[in-house]
């Protein structure tokens, strides 16, 4: 048995969800797949898999191997990519996390023109709102917009997003503007599941002083987009990052409120697992993105 391949094939069958799908990124048949993982399950006295004819899952052996057989393949290939001429070159597959809003938005252009000028390497993306445990995942690198995560990370600054109260004019065409955090309270307000402070909105005014008001939940939803999409159709006000609602109250379709009173901003940082060796895809991609976001990013007022 090939040990290498057979760690491979089980690893992007576990990926995919599929036989078939991971036959068709390691480009080889649905067959050659199939038995090296069965090859594996012999080798190792253990089933890895449940298959059915509708779905495939882990056993909790299969799980346990996974999470290890992920690292092991990691860490290959950064061995491979430190003793080779071609380490400073990105190459191979970065697999990459960031919450759904700023990935559609901002990290798609950037892994569009990275991957242009960098054709050995390829992305595998996941984009999701919850904090995707990186080690466990197999995960490379994650954008993460606030709090960087509990788990061992090292986290490098590439942007900073300002929090923005605005709400769409044919709300505030019946609702009188607040003219201060307190009047929040007689508001309905659109609030995210994922924020730290929960429904508590952090204001400070001139002096720096900062308020924190507690609001009304009109409706709550777990994507920052969708609570934009809900201000925009006048449902409630929201306090969005500016990467999200800058072009909005841009063109008009959104007010942004509360001048006098500054909402904090919140670091966008690139995290990777600590205990993970820094490889050259990685840390070209996370200098190219400090260098991108740098001088006045594209969602600034």
């Amino acid at each position: 048995m090939d040990k290498f391949h057979s760690l491979r094939a089980f690893a992007k069958v576990v990926e995919t969800g599929s036989f078939a799908r991971a036959a068709d990124r390691l480009d080889v048949s649905v067959s050659a797949v199939s038995r090296q993982v069965a090859d594996l399950e012999a080798h190792l006295g253990a089933r890895l898999l449940n298959r059915t004819t509708r779905r495939l899952s882990l056993t909790e052996s299969g799980q346990a191997f996974y999470e290890r057989c992920v690292q092991l393949l990691a860490d290959l290939e950064e061995a491979e990519e430190s003793v080779t001429a071609s380490a400073a070159v990105p190459r191979g597959t970065l697999r990459l996390t960031a919450s759904i809003s700023f990935g559609v938005r901002h990290l798609a252009s950037a892994v569009a023109d990275f991957g242009a000028r960098n054709p050995q390497l390829r992305f595998d993306i996941e984009l999701s709102d919850r904090a995707v445990d990186l080690v466990d995942e197999g995960i490379d690198l994650a954008i993460r917009v606030g709090d960087i995560g509990s788990q061992a990370v090292i986290a490098r600054r590439i942007g900073v997003a300002q929090l923005i109260c605005c709400a769409a004019p044919s709300y505030l065409a019946h609702r009188a503007p607040p003219r201060t955090p307190d009047d929040l309270r007689d508001h309905a307000c659109l609030t995210y599941a994922y924020a730290s402070g929960g429904n508590v909105w952090p204001f400070a005014d001139a002096d720096g002083r900062v308020r924190k008001i507690e609001v009304e939940s009109g409706t709550h939803a777990n994507n920052g987009a969708m609570l934009a999409a809900l201000a925009i159709a006048g449902a409630g006000i929201t306090l969005a990052p500016d990467f999200i609602v800058a072009p909005d109250v841009r063109d008009g379709r959104l007010v942004a409120l509360l001048a006098d009173y500054a909402s904090p901003a919140i670091p966008i940082n690139a995290v990777y697992p600590s205990r993970r060796h820094l490889s050259a895809k990685v840390r070209a991609f996370v200098d190219y993105l400090v260098a991108r976001y740098a001088d006045d990013p594209e969602w600034r007022l």
